[in-house]
């Protein structure tokens, strides 16, 4: 397959919606178990808040954070300057086509919440797998089968209505979602030993229609971007209002998705 769609994000709207994959990446930290001096590379790297938590572990090892928007690299590298963060960098790269040049090794590869925007999971584990040292590891989390199925059913249907059924005629869904099965194959033919593949249910939280429209607007916007301009927030009220209709706010105020991740640890067979 060729390179991945770099995608046009906005890295200062998704810094300030994008309050659950940092919750979930805080919780998978402790699972990495990063010694001080480990080599981390951080795939999908985004804003960069991610990335600068890997580092303040492995504080006399190097995390390198790589993305394939240039906005969110340069949004990262101006956030967290390399004065503060003497162990830490940003580069621009497609995280289906990882390629250092024999100029970095890592101890462990680490990814949250982007690899669903990836389809040829099969070429990041190969990329990964030639950049990481004997007895590596990884971890990676994503959205898995069954990831925002109940917004996916509003989407679906919006998007059908006759006011927006012309904008996304021949339109591919953008979000790759796979069970644990698929990466069992990958893994083998990539050399990794798998320690486990597991679907996780997650409940993300929004505060109010306005919360659950930042989120749609930040990381729903392959759709929003079929759009002429004037009509964006029209669809994104759509469909927030549709979804919550459905699915209501809570006592607190609060929407709810439910979310999937998929859950992959694996090690580097020598």
């Amino acid at each position: 397959m060729g390179p991945e769609k770099a995608w046009e994000w906005n890295a200062e709207d998704y810094a300030r919606n994008s309050a659950a994959q940092l919750e979930w990446a805080a919780e998978l930290l402790p699972k990495l178990k990063l010694r001080r001096n480990d080599v981390v590379l951080d795939i999908g790297c985004g804003d960069g808040k991610i990335t600068t938590l890997l580092a303040q572990i492995a504080v006399e090892g190097r995390v390198v954070g790589i993305d394939l928007s240039a906005e969110m690299i340069r949004h990262a590298a101006e956030t967290f300057s390399p004065e503060a963060y003497p162990n830490m960098a940003f580069v621009r790269m497609d995280a289906a086509q990882i390629d250092f040049g024999g100029r970095e090794s890592f101890d462990v590869a680490f990814s949250n919440a982007a690899l669903h925007w990836v389809e040829d999971h099969g070429a990041v584990l190969r990329g990964v797998r030639a950049c990481l040292r004997k007895k590596g590891r990884l971890l990676f989390q994503m959205g898995g089968e069954g990831n925002a199925a109940g917004m996916w059913a509003v989407v679906d249907e919006i998007t059908g209505r006759p006011t927006w059924r012309a904008f996304f005629r021949s339109f591919p869904r953008p979000y790759h979602f796979y069970r644990p099965e698929k990466y069992d194959g990958w893994l083998e033919e990539t050399r990794f030993r798998k320690i486990r593949a597991d679907l996780i249910p997650k409940d993300m939280r929004h505060k109010g229609k306005e919360g659950l429209t930042g989120w749609l607007r930040t990381t729903w916007f392959p759709y929003t971007d079929r759009l002429p301009g004037e009509l964006r927030e029209t669809f994104l009220s759509e469909v927030a209002e549709a979804y919550l209709a459905a699915y209501p706010l809570d006592a607190h105020g609060c929407a709810h998705v439910d979310m999937v991740r998929l859950e992959v640890e694996a090690v580097a067979e020598e």
